[in-house]
C-alpha cells in the first residue's frame, strides 16, 4: 500500500482544514489507519486512529472535540477534520496503516511502530 498525505497548510488559530491520505495497492477496507504528527524537535506522536470499516475511532486526549478522523473505503481515503487550530498543533501530519481485518480494534494503535505503511507527511502550521 502506498500513501500520500495532502491538505496542511497555514492557518490562524482558530481555524480548520481537512487533511486526507490516499492509498493506493491494497483493499483498503482491510487495513486501519491513523495519523500521527511531529513537532521540530519533538517525538512523533499519535493524533487519530479508525478502524478498516470506520466503525471504531480514537483520539490523543487533546484533539478529542476538535478533531475528526473518517475514511471512504471507496475512495481508498482517510480523513482527518481539524477545527479550532492552536498554534501546538503545528507539526507535518502523516498518515500510517496496517493490514488489520480482525473484528477487533488495533491494539496499539497508537504506537508509531504498529504501522507498516507511511505517506510522506504535509505541514500543518497554525499561527497565533
Amino acid at each position: 500500500v502506498q500513501l500520500q498525505a495532502s491538505g496542511g497548510g497555514l492557518v490562524q488559530a482558530g481555524g480548520s482544514l481537512r487533511l486526507s491520505c490516499a492509498a493506493s495497492g491494497g483493499t483498503f477496507s482491510t487495513y486501519a489507519a491513523a495519523w500521527f504528527r511531529q513537532a521540530p524537535g519533538k517525538e512523533r506522536e499519535f493524533v487519530a486512529a479508525i478502524s478498516g470499516t470506520g466503525g471504531s475511532t480514537d483520539y490523543r486526549d487533546s484533539v478529542k472535540g476538535r478533531f475528526a478522523i473518517s475514511r471512504d473505503n471507496a475512495k481508498n481515503t482517510v480523513y482527518l477534520q481539524m477545527n479550532s487550530l492552536n498554534p501546538e498543533d503545528t507539526a507535518v501530519y502523516y498518515c500510517a496503516s496496517r493490514r488489520y481485518y480482525r473484528s477487533t480494534f488495533l491494539p496499539n494503535r497508537q504506537t508509531p511502530g504498529e504501522y507498516d505503511y507511511w505517506g510522506l507527511g504535509t505541514q500543518v502550521t497554525v499561527s497565533s
